[in-house]
């Protein structure tokens, strides 16, 4: 395990925020080989490295880094060029290791260097090309053969504008950590989308065939009542059937369980393929929970506060006998940021709170942990280390 006080010292000179006290003890503490390994699996595991043995610009790489180095002859003072030589001398370090930063690390200047968090909203077309949504901005969805499909204005794209008659084409709308997104599909069924979500759909339900989303994460739907076209929501092995309702249906791939909350109407949960094979098929009523254990594929229900499970809409997130581990888990997807826990004692304790998360930010978050569960941590850049 890497010891608390490096750990804050490789955070820092990842982002780039570390002084000369910090390199020094970072450096002699690479000097031990067995440290080298575990400095490896650490960054491998929590930053955005990959390894480069096989990597056609290793070599190319680490000649570059070297020049750098042998060329720092400017005049600039001694601490500035002592801790360029280091941050450099560190690099070297993950090259001899086989890893390779996806930026280079090493260049002043640039505040993107490492740890890239990606903040776009991105809507990948029928044909493959990828677009960026800009949140306050507007523009025409458009098929292969010019027809405008759909219109996005501001945190929604819209469907409604595609004619029955248009080709029908799917997209992907992907919704990155820290962010929400609207979505009307062409049959007016609504999509709110969570953070960390992605949902693929069809441009346009034609009459008569079923209306089948797939959805990664978590989404809140406002489905359009057709008798005559059933609505389905995927989500690997589940299968949500519905004609009319409102509901929220969440499944990240770190949980444990799928799970269903029905607001409004009737919905049906059943594996994948099981309804054709065995009818094993769940029914909830309005104001229930439905889950689905990933391991052992049993279903369960229960009454539940709707309004528990709905409020991340209105930028909240509220917590009753909710454990430490999947807060931060729901703390990671809001605000954006990475979270290392180095108390093991508290990962499986239960806790309450409603965070308004609009309006606190995660230090403030991280503040009410600490006075109120005495949590004690250190916030570094866009990552959160919570001490043993």
């Amino acid at each position: 395990m890497v010891p608390q006080e490096i750990e804050n010292c490789i955070v820092r000179y990842l982002t780039r925020s570390g002084g000369v006290d910090d390199l020094n003890l970072l450096d002699e503490w690479l000097r031990n080989e067995e440290n080298q390994t575990k400095f490896k699996a650490y960054v491998e595991t929590h930053f955005a490295i990959t390894l480069a043995m096989n990597d056609p610009n290793y070599d190319k790489v680490k000649d570059e880094l070297l020049k750098e180095i042998r060329k720092e002859r400017k005049p600039v003072s001694l601490y500035r060029t002592k801790e360029f030589l280091k941050y450099a001398a560190i690099a070297l370090v993950f090259l001899g290791l086989g890893l390779l930063l996806k930026r280079d690390v090493f260049r002043p200047g640039d505040p993107n260097a490492i740890v890239p968090r990606d903040n776009a909203i991105t809507l990948q077309l029928g044909n493959g090309e990828v677009k960026i949504i800009s949140e306050d901005g507007s523009s025409q969805v458009v098929n292969e053969k010019g027809e405008v499909i759909g219109a996005q204005k501001g945190e929604q794209i819209d469907y409604t504008v595609a004619s029955d008659h248009s080709e029908t084409d799917f997209n992907t709308l992907t919704v990155p950590k820290g962010k929400r997104f609207g979505l009307v599909l062409s049959d007016g069924s609504k999509v709110h989308l969570n953070a960390g979500s992605s949902i693929t759909y069809p441009t346009v339900f034609h009459r008569g065939k079923e209306r089948r989303v797939v959805l990664v994460g978590e989404a809140y739907f406002e489905v359009s009542h057709d008798s005559l076209r059933r609505f389905v929501v995927n989500s690997q092995d589940l299968d949500v059937k519905v004609y009319g309702t409102k509901f929220n249906v969440s499944n990240y791939p770190e949980d444990e369980e799928y799970q269903v909350v029905l607001v409004d109407g009737s919905v049906s949960m059943s594996q994948v393929g099981d309804v054709d094979v065995s009818n094993k098929e769940m029914f909830l009523e309005p104001g229930f929970k439905g889950t689905l254990n990933k391991s052992d594929k049993e279903f369960d229900n229960q009454k539940v506060n709707t309004s528990l499970y709905t409020s991340w809409m209105q930028g909240d997130l509220v917590f009753r006998n909710e454990t430490f581990e999947n807060i931060t888990r729901k703390l990671e997807r809001h605000y954006n940021v990475v979270i290392v826990n180095n108390r093991e004692d508290i990962a499986k304790e239960r806790f309450n709170a409603t965070i308004e998360t609009e309006h606190e930010t995660i230090e403030q978050v991280f503040n009410y942990f600490k006075k109120v569960y005495d949590v004690d941590y250190a916030i570094v850049e866009n990552k959160i280390i919570i001490n043993p």
